[in-house]
């Protein structure tokens, strides 16, 4: 199957629907010290995407990791207007479950397959939070 038509069911976190362009992260992302809220830039500087903003993304990636001070930081990208459209992540935490509320962006997890192996940057994503789906609509 190609990437278009490739369907995810998880569980949704933060109720919502969006449509957009996929940032996928193979790593996990740091709240504190890892992104630039201002600007919605990952700054850790070992990370894949160093230098890459999420503003107006769906971002893809396994989950948070670092202090509690990481739903702050994203809280941050909200009240500043740069969050990511939504959050899709492999492995719940308390950190990140905090983080996507406090976003307040649809936020889904617990997923049927690896949604960071089956989508791919650029990718056009349905997210459907309110239903738990994640639908590629175009690579």
């Amino acid at each position: 199957m190609t990437a278009a038509g490739v369907l995810l069911h998880g569980r949704g976190i933060v109720p919502g629907r969006v449509v957009g362009e996929a940032l996928v992260s193979r790593e996990t992302i740091s709240g504190w010290g890892g992104i630039d809220p201002a600007t919605g830039t990952i700054i850790e500087r070992r990370h894949e995407l160093f230098g890459v903003c999420f503003t107006g993304k769906v971002l893809v990636f396994p989950g948070a990791k670092g202090s509690s001070g990481w739903s702050g930081f994203f809280q941050s990208t909200r009240l500043l207007g740069t969050a990511p459209l939504a959050m899709v992540f492999t492995r719940l935490t308390t950190k990140a479950a905090l983080g996507a509320i406090v976003t307040r962006v649809p936020a889904i997890t617990d997923f049927d397959d690896d949604p960071v192996a089956r989508i791919t940057t650029g990718d056009l994503v349905e997210v459907d939070a309110d239903h738990g789906l994640v639908r590629v609509l175009r690579r």
